[in-house]
């Protein structure tokens, strides 16, 4: 299986100078953890929800006042569209990231490939998963 099987390619990105108040407004309208800084075909790091608590909020800035680029993660580990779905899952792990911007065979973003992605995939395909999920979730209910 591919990343592209996998992956999302509705990417929303921000700017470098937003101020983070405003990426965090727009992670919580689209109900995700994190977003890629820049454009698809400059991508100048990530910004996750873990950043913005421990970078702005614990440090005490001004959410108003403190651009995106100043607290994003630059460094970017990404997987291109045509590698294996283990390949991603091996960076995930290695880098103890759970979500990759995707890259096309020009180098600009083409989508975004995160853990949940991989597990939802894996247990719609995998039967002996669901079996197993299901006498777990069944043995619960007899026991609780």
């Amino acid at each position: 299986m591919k990343v592209a099987d996998v992956m999302s390619t509705a990417v929303e990105f921000i700017g470098g100078n937003a101020p983070v108040k405003e990426a965090a407004e727009l992670m919580g309208e689209l109900d995700v953890g994190a977003l890629p800084v820049g454009a698809p075909d400059a991508l100048e790091g990530i910004v996750t929800d873990r950043d913005l608590l421990f970078r702005v909020i614990a440090a005490g800035l001004d959410p108003n006042a403190t651009l995106v680029r100043d607290v994003a993660s630059r460094s970017m580990i990404s997987c291109r569209e045509t590698d294996e779905l283990q390949v991603a899952m091996d960076l995930m792990a290695a880098n103890h990231v759970r979500r990759l911007p995707v890259t096309d065979d020009r180098g600009s973003v083409a989508g975004w490939v995160t853990l949940a992605d991989i597990s939802r995939k894996l247990l719609v395909d995998s039967r002996g998963l669901q079996d197993a999920l299901s006498e777990i979730t069944e043995a619960g209910r007899v026991e609780g």
